[in-house]
């Protein structure tokens, strides 16, 4: 990290976030399970999840209790919930 608060990160973790020369990021701090984590937040949301989100929906309940079920056992497993 340098003064004016630029990081170099890796050319496989810039090309994955879609970061280009010059982008700003934000470095987000969460508690996940219990658990302090660190996330980068690229500059533009990833939204590529709503499509499969509508596929498990279609001509279902459009609760999103209804829709994570549907997920789970799309995936093969059930969910813990």
């Amino acid at each position: 990290m340098t003064s004016k608060r630029q990081v170099t990160f890796p050319r496989s973790l810039c090309e994955e976030l879609k970061l280009t020369p010059g982008c700003r990021i934000q470095l987000v701090r969460r508690v996940v399970r219990g658990r302090v984590e660190y996330v980068l937040v690229p500059p533009e949301p990833d939204w590529s999840w709503v499509g499969a989100a509508r596929k498990y929906a279609k001509g279902k309940s459009h609760r999103w209790s209804d829709i994570e079920k549907s997920i789970s056992r799309g995936m093969g497993r059930e969910s813990g919930r």
